[in-house]
Formats: structure tokens, sequence, C-alpha cells
């Protein structure tokens, strides 16, 4: 992904900012201290992506004070993960946001268009499971990229899965979310020829361990090129999948 620092100095090569202009953006101050929160300004300048506010455990109004403060730093979309609505509600009689029940995630700003180097697929072994591949698919399109959804393609029905395999095949990373045993992970692991970021849910019955069992099965793989995140860890698996397909580009 390209970092806010090479674009300032593109823009210098380019003539379109001077070079005091530039350097001023630089040493502009590198976190804003609300007391509560301190925000980290040039986390985009090190990484590419500006600061996410995970939303569990804050308040509705330190929310809004951290959306004011990014929003005077940058035009940039903010994403707002594991926020349940009724604090999204309070937060949006205050700012501009889109909110995403189903994934717990909120929107400030517009969505950027794609500029990533492919598509981005989401699959999911159940239905329940999409409110995790909801969290990961939004946050890879708040990062700009092109996102395909595959829901309740699971092992149970192998040929729900097998009939997406053009989408499998073109994707430049593959997303696989399930809970249970976790097995799509090392089934597209063994057809996609892109790096495949596991992600188990708490989904199953008793014996599942509220998703150790599929962790544990997605870390033993014998599929080569699958990675794995943490339980229900959507947003993880999302803004990895998009330094993935961005990478080329950096």
């Amino acid at each position: 992904m390209n970092t806010e620092i090479r674009r300032i100095l593109e823009d210098v090569r380019s003539g379109s900012i001077s070079v005091d202009d530039a350097l001023l953006k630089i040493k502009q101050e590198p976190y804003t201290d609300l007391g509560y929160a301190k925000i980290d300004n040039h986390r985009k300048i090190r990484q590419g992506a500006a600061e996410v506010i995970y939303g569990s455990g804050k308040t509705a109004e330190q929310i809004i004070g951290i959306v004011s403060a990014l929003r005077e730093k940058s035009s940039d979309a903010i994403l707002i993960t594991r926020i349940d609505k009724d604090k999204a509600d309070k937060v949006a009689a205050e700012v501009d946001i889109a909110y995403y029940e189903n994934a717990r995630i909120a929107v400030c700003g517009d969505m950027p268009k794609p500029d990533g180097i492919g598509k981005i697929v989401v699959a999911t072994g159940g239905t329940s499971d999409i409110p995790v591949a909801e969290e990961a698919a939004l946050t890879a399109e708040v990062y700009g990229n092109e996102v395909i959804r595959l829901y309740d393609v699971g092992v149970a029905g192998l040929h729900r899965l097998l009939s997406h395999s053009e989408e499998i095949m073109s994707a430049s990373v593959i997303i696989a979310i399930a809970g249970m045993e976790g097995a799509l992970a090392s089934v597209i692991g063994g057809l996609a020829d892109c790096p495949v970021i596991a992600v188990p849910t708490s989904i199953g019955y008793g014996a599942s361990f509220g998703g150790i069992s599929a962790l544990l099965s997605m870390l033993n793989s014998c599929a080569s090129g699958v990675s794995v995140v943490n339980i229900d860890n959507g947003f993880g698996a999302g803004y990895l999948a998009s330094m993935i397909n961005h990478e080329v580009r950096k």
C-alpha cells in the first residue's frame, strides 16, 4: 500500500506542493491528546492507513471526540469497529456515519474507489458466519478494495463452493471464514493460487469450544499458503487482505 509520505514526496516532485508545505505536513503534531485517547496522526504516514476506532468499551461521547479529531487531520473514511446499534445511534446524532448493524461497523466518510491490484474474495462456511464476514468485507472496502462475497459455501455441500471456481481462481487474496471444524480454509487453500487468510469463528456446538476447534484446524491446515487470524477477527483479516492486495503497487 502506498504510504502518505510517498504521496507527499510525489506531490513535491510533480510540483503540486512546495517543499516547505511538504515539510509542514510531515512535521505536524504526531498525536492529538484528548485526555482519554491519544490520536495517532502519523499512523497513515507509517503504515499507509489511518487509525481505526475500536468501539467496544468506548462511550459514544468518546467515539465522537475521536472521530472529530481524525476529521480535522484528514478527509479519508474513518472506520469504527465493534460498535452496537444503540451507541451508533448516539454517534450518528452528532456525526454523519453509515452504520452496518450485521457487521457492527460504522463508517464516517465516503467509501474510496477500489485501487487494489485485484479482487478479494470473502467466503463463509455458513450463514451464521456472515457477521464476521461482513466485518472483513467492509474493512477491505474502506481501504479501497473490490470485494466478492461467497456466503454459505461450506464443506457440508462442497458443490456450492466449486460452482464459484472462477471467482476463487481469479482472486488476488481470499478470506475463508468458518466455525464448526473450520475445514473451509483447507479446501480453498487447495484450490487457489493466492494467499488465503483463515478466520475461525465462534459458531458451533459444544465441543467447538467457542471457535478453538476451528482455530486449531486452520492452524494445522495441510494446504500451503494459509495464514490464520484470531477467532472472529474479521477486521484483522480484511486489513491484512487489503495490504496483500496493494503490495505490488507499493
